[in-house]
């Protein structure tokens, strides 16, 4: 799970292991708005659709839990999201889990002077992202990728709207 800071690290220890209990997974945790919002994004262990209700169900909860705890001493706002449908990756399994869906991957320094990539997921291999780009297959390290996100397309709302994904 990609996580921004040491903060939003600690944080996602904290939120995790109640996310599972109540059938939800942690996607993502963030700092966002000079750091006074703080955005956990969760989905569903079952892979099902996020609604409103589950997300301030999550809310709830996280929110007396992150009281309790006490892990940030300024004030924030919090913030429960789905992932959505052109969403973030940010856990291995996501790799492949969306392959054959077109992603946009950035590193944190460079591969051959390039650090935007747009193309088809082809999974992992080896501790490599492998995408299929325009040009050519490019295999990325894993632990190079600063950020990953599904890219709207009509085969990624295709399988969304046949619950494939």
């Amino acid at each position: 799970m990609i996580a921004d800071s040491g903060a939003a690290q600690r944080v996602a220890a904290l939120v995790a292991p109640a996310l599972e209990g109540l059938g939800y997974e942690l996607v993502r945790v963030r700092f966002g708005g000079g750091a006074s919002v703080l955005q956990i994004m969760v989905e569903r262990q079952d892979r099902s659709g996020m609604t409103v209700d589950h997300c301030a169900e999550a809310s709830r909860i996280l929110s007396a839990l992150l009281d309790v705890e006490d892990l940030i001493p300024q004030a924030y706002s919090l913030e429960v999201s789905s992932p959505g449908i052109d969403r973030p990756l940010t856990r291995l399994g996501d790799f492949e889990r969306f392959a054959g869906f077109e992603a946009r991957v950035e590193l944190e320094d460079g591969t051959s002077g390039q650090r935007r990539f747009r193309g088809r997921l082809q999974g992992l291999e080896g501790g490599m992202l492998r995408l299929d780009t325009d040009q050519g297959e490019a295999a990325l390290p894993l632990t190079a990728v600063k950020s990953a996100k599904l890219l709207m397309t009509d085969a990624l709302l295709a399988a969304a709207a046949e619950d494939a994904i």
